[in-house]
């Protein structure tokens, strides 16, 4: 459970900074907010996966 999890949100991450970067690129701001906010959730999630790793 653990590794996919992880594995997950850290494609979650990436398809954040790919989104950013199309937004910047093709000027859609609201794209680009999407991918930052895609970013911050994968972010969030592998914080939570630290701690539940850090108490096993």
């Amino acid at each position: 459970m653990g590794l996919d999890d992880k594995l997950k949100n850290s494609a979650e991450e990436k398809l954040g900074a790919g989104k950013e970067a199309v937004g910047k690129a093709t000027d859609d701001k609201d794209l680009e907010a999407e991918g930052k906010g895609d970013q911050m959730k994968g972010s969030l999630k592998q914080a939570g996966e630290k701690v539940k790793d850090a108490f096993k």
